[in-house]
């Protein structure tokens, strides 16, 4: 069992039920899934892109990634519908848990000027959405032998019922959410 899933058990879910006053166990919030994504749009010119891409995310996250395809025409983009665009790996169980105690402890601390992330970015129903500017804060990646910097999408999906629960939930794990605004 990893540390942070540990930590969950014993300590942050009986502080959760006691904190939110909640009367049974199984409404106390818990993370069920890590949705890791990086669009590339260069793929339209350049298809090594989304190959570079795929195995930046394997070598993150542990797991192969889907390729992404486009469900729309957008002509401005240049962009045809089924056309490959981003790749996504979808993280549960010992993965999700080793991932997200990398991310909070390893990875965010070594992002540039760093002051925090931010608290807003909850979609209204308890899920969390952060954007990193680059793979090179995660240590598994060596900057050699990347071809280009990418930024990538972390969406971490709650059981929560709003984002206040999620909040307390995220914070209890040790994300560095940024103090006042």
């Amino acid at each position: 069992m990893n540390r942070l899933q540990e930590q969950y058990k014993n300590e942050i879910a009986p502080a959760l039920l006691k904190e939110l006053g909640l009367k049974n166990v199984m409404q106390i919030p818990k993370i069920s899934k890590v949705v890791v994504n990086i669009g590339v749009g260069e793929a339209l010119d350049n298809p090594k892109a989304l190959d570079a891409a795929v195995n930046d995310l394997t070598i993150i996250t542990g797991q192969k990634p889907v390729v992404i395809a486009a469900k729309k025409a957008i002509s401005n983009f240049k962009l045809r519908e089924g056309r490959q665009i981003g790749v996504k790996v979808t993280l549960r169980g010992e993965k999700m848990w080793a991932f997200l105690d990398r991310l909070i402890n390893v990875a965010l601390p070594r992002v540039r000027d760093f002051r925090g992330i931010s608290a807003d970015s909850f979609d209204g129903r308890g899920n969390y959405t952060l954007g990193l500017t680059e793979q090179l804060i995660f240590p598994e990646i060596q900057y050699d032998k990347i071809d280009k910097v990418r930024g990538m999408e972390i969406s971490i999906v709650t059981t929560a019922e709003n984002d206040d629960h999620a909040r307390q939930l995220l914070s209890k794990f040790g994300m560095p959410f940024r103090k006042g605004n």
